[in-house]
């Protein structure tokens, strides 16, 4: 069987990073064909030299955007992971699908701002979307091959991030240093802080959405301190199926590579179920973490509701990062601009990239006040 070309969107981050494991030890099956990186050279420089890509760019200088669309293109890759953070991966993810490209997909924005258009983008180009997230890969793996129809609901889990047990004053007032110190998961900094919010389990709502057809009324969240069972799904018959793990990307990374089958060697601990000890679940606070209300509530209005949400809280938690803005200052912002901008149409691509920039702007303005 021929090895498999790949490219990585943001081959220098932690899904990056993981990636090429994976790749490395299965060297008969993947080849790496092409990186890109934000704006870390010297990262990207060395992963050049380590794996011999046909293809390499940083995505954070003038044409970066063209950087992207062309590793995604390239026409000796056949999968693209798109690891890129935030809305910017959304242009990779549609040309990859547009192109007949399977994208394992770790930018949950992509479906988030643009879910719709990535959706007709895979049966336009006979692309294949294929989730990294390891609550969406739990979900696939626990779908099989049974109908939506056959679904009743479909429960993610959170790890509930470092202030799972903290007070409502504690959290407002959370500092930067608290917040990255996540308990079960090593990740970049914007996405650490989103675990801490639960801005990302409600991007990972959205994108469960889009990705198995369900209603947001038939999908759940449930807080899980071990990150052991990684998602749930029950079926019309009272049936509940899980995936367990143990908390690492390199699992859902290689099953997004292989798809529908499996490979062997993963490189990762067994799980022993003994050794685990007892997993625990709690109900989602949702007065001490509003922004998975708040992120579902703007995906419910429709149009470019996702895509407010998520350019805000982009920018907010940027704002948060240095020093700006308090953790609680984060909902605050992201809250009131969905409120004041959660309507706009979004039916377009050019829509979306509008309702974006307007977002952006308006989170801009409530933090100079």
């Amino acid at each position: 069987m021929s090895r498999r070309g790949v490219a990585i969107l943001g081959a220098t981050g932690s899904i990056g990073t993981s990636a090429l494991r994976v790749i490395a030890r299965h060297p008969d099956q993947f080849r790496v064909v092409a990186l890109t990186a934000h704006a870390n050279r010297e990262a990207l420089d060395q992963l050049v030299t380590a794996h011999h890509p046909v293809f390499a760019g940083l995505s954070g200088s003038a044409g970066g955007g063209d950087v992207l669309l062309a590793a995604a293109t390239h026409p000796d890759v056949d999968i693209v992971l798109n690891a890129v953070v935030g809305a910017a991966g959304l242009a990779a993810t549609l040309a990859a699908l547009d192109a007949g490209k399977r994208v394992a997909l770790a930018n949950k924005e992509s479906l988030v701002v643009g879910g719709q258009l990535v959706l007709e983008a895979a049966r336009r180009g006979g692309g294949e979307l294929v989730p990294v997230d390891s609550e969406h890969s739990a979900i696939l793996q626990a779908l099989g091959s049974a109908p939506t129809s056959s679904v009743r609901r479909l429960v993610l889990t959170a790890s509930g991030g470092p202030f799972r047990a903290s007070s409502a004053a504690e959290v407002v007032t959370a500092t930067v240093g608290q917040t990255l110190r996540h308990p079960t998961w090593s990740m970049g900094r914007k996405i650490t802080v989103d675990s801490a919010t639960l801005a990302n389990k409600a991007l990972e709502v959205i994108e469960a959405h889009f990705l198995f057809g369900l209603p947001f009324d038939a999908i759940d969240v449930v807080v899980h301190p071990q990150s052991i069972v990684h998602s749930f799904v029950e079926f019309v018959d009272g049936s509940m199926l899980a995936q367990l793990g143990v908390p690492s990307m390199e699992l859902p990374i290689l099953y997004a590579f292989t798809h529908p089958e499996r490979s062997t060697d993963v490189g990762i601990p067994r799980l022993d179920p003994v050794a685990m000890g007892s997993l625990t679940f709690e109900a989602v606070r949702h007065d001490v973490f509003p922004m998975l209300s708040i992120g579902v509530g703007a995906a419910r209005r429709g149009g470019a509701g996702a895509a407010v949400f998520n350019a805000a809280n982009e920018v907010a938690v940027g704002h948060f990062l240095d020093g700006r803005i308090t953790f609680g200052g984060i909902p605050e912002v992201v809250g009131e601009t969905v409120d004041t901008l959660g309507s706009l149409a979004g039916g377009t691509r050019q829509e979306l990239l509008d309702a974006d920039a307007r977002a952006r702007a308006h989170v801009e303005g409530l933090v100079r006040c």
